[in-house]
């Protein structure tokens, strides 16, 4: 949405990939509140709705936060997603045959292509970029507000909501480039996907990356400099306690692996963007696992509660069924939509010669 706002061109081959991602990401994360409520089948009780036994929810609490934001994200996502579809949805429903031709004709709406269909699509697809655009800061602000507003050593930092959202685009950017990689191969799509859009994902990469590990910097020196004693033993206890391996591993995924990026033959060397991606996938995952298993594992809070987490079967089933869940819809969709746009593909590339100078050349 905002390189749409912007008018880059080369988002046109890379953007539909990443919406996809983004919408089924949401998905994912939707299903952790309600495995955080325990009784899923009360999950209505955290809608505000009037109802005979007077309950609301508590809107002082994260949990409603995240509801929030999660619902309003997986909202303006799908549209803008959907929105996109539809064009392209329309001409993949005059080729297509069975179940798949009554999908489509469903998902396109009744879309001829006239003149005036275009004049709604295009308004209508700025006001929902300009409306998806604010709401990326927003909803990664709120998400880092569930841990800023807490007392909890490493949490309660102001530099939390910039830090979300850098480090928000900093992982899509490379979850991006992680999933163009083998579709690009694997689809023939090698003259859209060209060198030059991973050269710019590598350059956004380039800029967030070197945002979180400011943010990263920054942190770890007001822990010092700030004389607070909890504080300073927190980030001692995530460098040098029984978690030191994730903390590095998040440090040299996120603070020093990008730094590879400043080289433009890295840059444009396709093989070695999709392993700094992975790297850089690595890196954020683990800072999860820093900010919430080992702020609350160490010594300076609640010492009686002090221990080293060890996971379950339970905890790896539900890391491997997020991936899985994720991976099934975004498969789904690749298989059944086109994954390059190819309305705004033909509006980027040289208009064809007719026959005639085709002769005269």
């Amino acid at each position: 949405a905002i390189l749409f706002l912007f008018r880059s061109g080369w988002r046109t081959a890379v953007y539909r990939t990443a919406e996809a991602m983004t919408v089924f990401a949401v998905m994912t994360a939707g299903l952790f509140p309600l495995i955080h409520i325990g009784r899923q089948w009360y999950f209505y009780w955290l809608i505000p709705y009037p109802n005979e036994r007077g309950l609301w929810p508590n809107f002082k609490s994260p949990l409603i936060w995240d509801e929030f934001a999660i619902g309003t994200y997986f909202t303006v996502s799908t549209l803008f997603l959907i929105m996109g579809l539809i064009p392209d949805i329309a001409a993949v429903r005059d080729l297509a045959t069975g179940w798949r031709k009554k999908l489509y004709a469903l998902t396109s709406i009744g879309w001829t292509g006239s003149n005036e269909q275009w004049r709604h699509y295009t308004r209508g697809y700025l006001y929902l970029a300009a409306l998806a655009t604010p709401l990326v800061l927003s909803v990664h602000s709120v998400v880092s507000w569930d841990f800023a507003m807490a007392l909890v050593p490493g949490w309660h930092a102001t530099i939390f909501a910039p830090y979300f959202v850098a480090g928000a685009i900093y992982s899509g950017c490379g979850m991006v480039i992680t999933l163009l990689t083998p579709i690009r191969t694997l689809f023939g799509l090698e003259e859209l996907i060209t060198v030059k859009h991973f050269e710019n994902l590598a350059k956004l990469c380039l800029l967030t990356g070197s945002i979180v590990g400011f943010s990263y910097l920054t942190e770890n020196f007001i822990a010092w400099f700030g004389g607070n004693p909890t504080e300073r033993a927190a980030f001692w206890y995530r460098a040098f306690g029984p978690f030191w391996w994730a903390s590095w591993t998040m440090y040299i995924c996120n603070g020093f692996v990008p730094l590879l990026l400043w080289v433009k033959k890295i840059r444009t060397n396709i093989t070695a963007l999709f392993v700094i991606s992975i790297f850089v996938n690595i890196g954020m995952w683990f800072e999860r696992y820093v900010i919430i298993v080992v702020s609350l594992a160490g010594e300076p809070y609640e010492p009686w509660a002090n221990a080293v987490y060890n996971p379950t079967w339970a905890d790896w089933g539900i890391m491997a069924g997020s991936f899985g869940w994720f991976f099934m819809w975004f498969l789904l969709f690749v298989k059944n939509f086109p994954a390059v746009s190819i309305s705004e593909v033909k509006e980027v590339l040289p208009p064809p010669r007719s026959k005639a100078s085709k002769a005269h050349a």
